[in-house]
């Protein structure tokens, strides 16, 4: 039985192709996905779809931003699909990909 404070749910589960992580505070996390997925693809990030038609990349700035102001209950963390890929982008800066395809 997991622990009141064990973090982890079905939709964070250990199938993660990739796990990378950016700057909360400094970094922009839009970039830090395109980059990350770029390197999961072996491809050049130029050679990628443009972000913003699977996410507003100012949304989720604003969101990990504001989710790093008020970060008193836990990380925060959205899902979206981009190129082939579920993207998870969490507040405390840590990005996990996996295939798409693959059931949970």
């Amino acid at each position: 039985m997991p622990s009141p404070n064990d973090s982890s749910d079905d939709s964070e589960s250990t199938d993660h192709r990739y796990v990378t992580t950016f700057d909360p505070v400094d970094g922009r996390p839009s970039e830090a996905v395109v980059t990350a997925v770029a390197a999961v693809l072996e491809a050049d990030p130029a050679e990628l779809a443009p972000l913003y038609d699977v996410m507003d990349p100012g949304a989720l700035n604003d969101l990990i931003e504001h989710a790093q102001r008020g970060s008193t209950d836990g990380t925060h963390l959205v899902w979206f699909t981009y190129e082939g890929l579920d993207v998870g982008v969490r507040s405390d800066g840590e990005i996990r990909i996996r295939d798409a395809t693959v059931a949970s």
